[in-house]
């Protein structure tokens, strides 16, 4: 059985989603940032972390793409291929370090750094947040999800981060951009995924 360990409200979420998508049994184990738990299985000491047998992996991307490797008959993951692989890969790379950076900056200067080192970052996050809505909007173009008519792991980052930016009262100027995040957030698995994540 799997174990996804992490700390409600955190990044973890989208591990869970991922779970229950595949509908494979697991056990969600909270653990604090930093915590002594957390620094066992990440160097960092942040979550989240998934725990499989002897497998440890950490970093959300990672832990959706090993899942959707682990359960190819779920048809999550990547094309069969080298260039399947790149167009997963493609898109996890610019989901994390491009699409949530204007998302994490903000939240950063809001709530993480320390208070002599804050600041306000809020203009700056809105206009690089609406140059990534637009690169999304041109990504996707008329796909129904990021890898064609079949959801997948990048669709989990994803949405969890359209969910992020929508809490965060990031303004998101794209019909099609805000009906994909519709379709992926409203997924039976990722209310099941919350329920469990605020247990």
């Amino acid at each position: 059985m799997y174990k996804a360990v992490g700390s409600p409200g955190s990044r973890v979420g989208r591990v869970l989603w991922m779970l229950e998508e595949l509908g494979v049994p697991y056990e969600f184990v909270k653990a604090d940032i930093r915590s002594p738990q957390m620094y066992a299985l990440n160097p960092s000491g942040k979550s989240p972390a998934l725990v499989d047998g002897d497998v440890v992996v950490t970093d959300s991307a990672a832990i959706c793409v090993y899942l959707a490797d682990r359960h190819p008959d779920k048809g999550m993951g990547a094309e069969p291929g080298r260039a399947g692989r790149a167009a997963m890969d493609s898109w996890m790379h610019y989901a994390q370090s491009e699409f949530e950076a204007p998302l994490w900056n903000k939240l950063r200067h809001r709530f993480i750094l320390p208070a002599e080192l804050r600041v306000d970052v809020g203009p700056a996050t809105a206009h690089d947040f609406r140059e990534e809505v637009q690169t999304l909007e041109r990504r996707l173009g008329d796909r129904q999800y990021a890898l064609g008519d079949r959801f997948s792991a990048v669709d989990v980052l994803l949405g969890d981060m359209g969910a992020w930016a929508r809490g965060g009262k990031f303004a998101i100027e794209s019909d099609n951009v805000n009906a994909y995040f519709d379709r992926v957030l409203s997924r039976p698995a990722r209310a099941r995924a919350q329920t469990v994540g605020a247990k």
